[in-house]
């Protein structure tokens, strides 16, 4: 199952995104800003619902209330895309299933999805949350998930969303099912991310040294912090503004259009676009609700999540290429740092901390490394 490190650092590099240089903040490589991602197929491991669109009529079925939670803002495409899914499950279910939307951290906090997931809406949790890989990675069994979210893991947009919509996806869905009592349905793009700093300019990797950086309550999280040289902290993603703003942190690493909707460039106007991550998030549903509906309504979930996913990929990518623009209007500081000095400083962290990549499932990652081929 392990296999040399070193190898797998060599492909990493091979396949890392190719952003240096390119004055766009699209998907390094990917093409996609230009065109509709690729759809997403079939339905999670275990469903016995035909993978086509449209045979199937819910509209007699037990009703069934849905609750999304998320910490997603508003007005954020993945926050707006949980308004898109309630709008099509209700249309494309004829009825019987309805959604209760929930953005903002306005139901749990990201601290809590986890456990209001597993609960389900019948235990006082929810029935679907966004869910990351990192968070993933904290669950016994499912370690290999830290792997996903590692610097340069993926190569661009499309190599991303072609596994996680794809066969390879389905099979990582099984596994994760397994394991927990919540069962991913697809994944959704979240941008490239890159650092976001207060008071200092990002020319250079050396330049990451000593900056206190925020990153999401996980480990594997802030391993990706540490790979970029930095010192990172864990905070919540809504106490990241004033949290900036009173210099409490340096800085913090998400998508541009995520920073543009949390207006962080008003405390914050340096951004250095490393694109060290292409980041996705996974819509997940609890087990025991996904098991409670009728194969009729699980297509109708399954056709409804992917029309939630093609709206927020699709806005995305859009808004990724006028982000730097606009950053530019409110007078902000955009750098292009040497890509290649963040990813020789990110293998060489990696290759130095063999507890971290341990769990990694290098099958797997040879498997999803060789899809960019």
């Amino acid at each position: 199952m392990k296999k040399t490190l070193s190898l797998m650092l060599a492909v990493c590099m091979a396949l890392s995104l190719c952003a240096c240089g390119d004055k766009t903040p699209s998907p390094a490589g990917s093409g996609a800003s230009s065109s509709t991602p690729p759809a997403g197929s079939g339905t999670p491991a275990g469903s016995t619902t035909p993978a086509g669109s449209g045979a199937y009529d819910a509209s007699g079925d037990p009703a069934v209330n849905l609750v999304f939670t998320a910490n997603a803002l508003s007005t954020d495409w993945h926050g707006m895309a949980m308004q898109t899914f309630a709008d099509a499950v209700k249309e494309y279910s004829g009825g019987s299933v309805t959604c209760d939307v929930y953005s903002d951290s306005t139901l749990f906090s990201s601290e809590n999805e986890w456990d209001a997931i597993n609960q389900g809406s019948d235990g006082g949790g929810a029935d679907l949350a966004y869910i990351s890989f990192p968070t993933l990675s904290t669950q016994a069994g499912l370690e290999w998930c830290a792997m996903i979210n590692t610097a340069y893991f993926w190569s661009s947009y499309d190599h991303m969303t072609e596994v996680l919509n794809g066969e390879i996806g389905q099979q990582m869905y099984a596994r994760i099912a397994e394991k927990t009592g919540i069962t991913p349905l697809n994944g959704f793009y979240l941008g490239s991310r890159v650092v976001n700093t207060r008071t200092k300019q990002i020319d250079k990797q050396a330049d990451m040294t000593g900056i206190l950086l925020r990153m999401p309550s996980s480990e594997a999280w802030l391993n990706l912090g540490r790979a970029l040289g930095a010192e990172p902290t864990s905070m919540a993603f809504s106490e990241l503004y004033t949290a900036l703003q009173t210099g409490a942190i340096e800085g913090q690493d998400n998508p541009l259009p995520s920073d543009i909707n949390g207006a962080f460039y008003e405390v914050a106007p340096y951004f250095a676009i490393t694109n060290h991550v292409v980041d996705s998030i996974l819509p997940c549903i609890n087990t025991n609700t996904w098991n409670k509906l009728t194969d009729a309504q699980k297509q109708a979930v399954m056709d409804a999540i992917e029309t939630a996913r093609d709206f927020n990929d699709t806005k995305r990518i859009e808004q990724e290429n006028e982000c730097v623009d606009f950053l530019k209007e409110k007078n902000c500081t955009v750098t292009y740092p040497d890509i290649n000095e963040f990813k020789d400083f990110a293998s060489k962290w990696y290759n130095d901390h063999p507890d971290v990549t341990a769990d990694w499932d290098m099958d797997l990652y040879n498997t999803i490394q060789d899809a960019a081929k």
